[in-house]
């Protein structure tokens, strides 16, 4: 059974039980991803870490490796 298959079941057993209709598939995923982006950050400052841009400073330091000692 397909994802609109279960969704438009369940949307006729909400409106049969008189229920409101559960949201439709996709409807939450970029506060889902928003959220975790959010927990991410959260656990790299409690763990002492920069909480933004680590994976562009490992590319410029890939990138670039004569300039790590200019930056900091």
């Amino acid at each position: 059974m397909s994802v609109n298959q279960q969704y438009a079941l369940d949307v006729y057993r909400a409106s049969l039980h008189g229920e409101p209709a559960p949201p439709a598939p996709g409807v939450h995923d970029w506060s889902a991803i928003r959220e975790l982006r959010d927990y991410r950050r959260f656990r790299a400052v409690v763990a002492g870490r920069p909480a933004h841009g680590r994976i562009r400073a490992a590319l410029a330091r890939l990138i670039h490796p004569q300039r790590r000692a200019a930056g900091c």
